[in-house]
């Protein structure tokens, strides 16, 4: 078995004086001692990687980071947004610890120079929120001169994206920009404008302070790399893909749950063992990781979990959110849930993004309600897949190109239609054993706004794309719609 305990400790912590016993905080007191450029340095030995995703190395990061901050220090940001399908992991990290990862963002912050650390997350994360408070105020006196906000943003699946959430801290919708964090950040008091105005910059101009936004489970890694030293961090994991990773299971199997395991554990020991066996009477089909990547298919389940071996197989880690299908689910109708989340998702600001993954999401409900999986619907459905990523600026359009593809790939020629209740959508809580599923999700148009009861993806009432409704940073719908993009922060300082 190898399972861990280094980020998901297997008791809540109570509160920093228990966290200061267990070794907490003496990250932050060795940047004074040993200096910024060995901090960044032993992230970048430990090997790191980003965990909200792509798996970018941290190290590098934050040395780019360091680089284009000139006059200007970066603002910390902790992506704490998570609205990954099938992803808990970060929610439960924060909610037995949140001071590790606390402690990981002010060890940037003091590498960095920043005054200023924001926590993003999304309204609604109640018990987080609290717990988050509470360690904002226990460590705020331990770093005098650096701010620390919290930050709620909206329940939209792009709020997660990195430069959307800056546009969301700015007071605007969660848009992608075209501009990288390390390029242009979050700029206080900047002009209100639309998201897909933004240019790319030049070499010498930040267009406003720079961001360093990483992941909960990122910057909860930093201390104990910093502390232990690479070798330590190193001892678990493979050469590319080193320490461990906390995983979410759900779906066709016996129970939900979360967990941490050390890199290289074969996905099929992970889902036995957070999962236990396929729901009695069902076999497993493959595994979706997410909306992010290709789903696993079953001669697939042995793979270990790196960035490396996912790579291979075509899929990628992501967020180590593994959905379990099994043959009382459909392949095409799997494909019709993904596709309807992702097109409702979808901003609108790529014009092929949104309206071809509506197609798809139309013609794919078509065979869920209807059984028109014809040949006419395919051949239209594939087509649209080929066009979708035109001019996409961000990694949805992809997605819907991968996930709603290969799943289409795995159905047979006249595919069987199983109407067990599949819902893809933004996890609420972890209960029992059980992931809750956000039901108020399938009530979401593609324009953004909800309908009053559960539809399918339909135009009916739709008014633009949620980019069309935007003008100079104005969200023109009406009251009903009760969409509100300004932040709601609260902010701890040292006295």
């Amino acid at each position: 078995m190898t399972r861990a305990n280094r980020i998901l400790d297997p008791e809540p912590v109570a509160d920093l004086a228990a966290y200061r016993a267990l070794g907490g905080g003496r990250a932050l007191e060795l940047v004074d001692e040993v200096g910024a450029e060995a901090i960044i340095a032993t992230v970048r030995d430990a090997g790191i990687r980003g965990r909200g995703g792509a798996g970018f190395p941290t190290g590098i990061k934050w040395a780019t980071v360091a680089e284009f901050s000139h006059e200007e220090r970066p603002t910390i940001v902790i992506n704490a947004a998570e609205g990954e399908p099938g992803t808990f992991k970060d929610r439960a990290i924060l909610r037995t610890n949140p001071y590790r990862t606390l402690e990981g963002a002010l060890v940037a912050a003091k590498v960095m120079g920043s005054d200023e650390v924001v926590i993003a997350m999304k309204d609604g994360f109640e018990i987080e929120r609290a717990r988050l408070e509470r360690a904002v105020a226990e460590f705020a006196p331990l770093v005098p001169g650096i701010t620390i906000d919290i930050a709620t943003g909206p329940a939209s699946y792009l709020f997660g994206e990195e430069t959307a959430m800056l546009e969301v801290l700015e007071g605007r919708p969660p848009f992608p920009r075209v501009t990288p964090p390390y390029r242009r950040g979050i700029e206080p008091g900047g002009e209100t404008h639309s998201s897909s105005d933004v240019e790319l910059t030049g070499d010498e101009e930040t267009g406003g302070e720079a961001a360093l936004v990483d992941n909960v489970e990122t910057f909860a890694n930093v201390p104990l790399a910093v502390v232990n030293g690479p070798e330590w961090f190193r001892s678990v994991g493979t050469e590319k893909s080193p320490g461990t990773i906390v995983c979410t299971v759900s779906g066709a199997t016996e129970r939900d749950g979360v967990g941490e395991f050390e890199l290289g554990t074969p996905l099929a020991e992970v889902i036995r063992e957070l999962g236990g066996h396929v729901r009695e009477g069902a076999n497993l089909l493959a595994v979706l990781n997410g909306v992010s990547n290709a789903p696993i298919r079953l001669e697939h389940l042995a793979v270990r979990l790196t960035y490396e071996d996912f790579a291979a197989i075509g899929s990628g880690l992501g967020s180590a959110s593994f959905i379990v299908l099994s043959d009382q689910d459909s392949a095409v109708d799997a494909a019709a849930e993904v596709a309807r989340f992702l097109a409702v998702e979808s901003c609108g600001q790529c014009t092929a993004c949104k309206g071809d993954a509506v197609a798809i999401a139309e013609r794919l409900g078509a065979w869920h309600e209807l059984a028109r999986y014809d040949d006419e619907n395919r051949e239209a459905i594939a087509a649209a897949l080929t066009t979708v990523t035109d001019g996409a600026r961000c990694a949805l359009a992809t997605q819907t190109q991968t996930v709603v593809g290969a799943l289409l790939a795995m159905a047979p020629a006249t595919p069987v239609r199983v109407r067990r209740s599949l819902h893809i959508g933004p996890a609420l809580d972890l209960v029992d054993e059980v992931l809750m599923v956000d039901d108020n999700e399938r009530r979401k148009r593609p324009d953004w706004s909800m309908a009053s009861s559960t539809t399918e993806i339909v135009e009916d009432g739709l008014e633009a794309w949620p980019a069309q409704l935007a003008s100079d940073g104005t969200w023109r719908f009406s009251e009903e719609h009760g969409h509100e993009w300004v932040t709601r922060r609260t902010t701890s300082r040292a006295r």
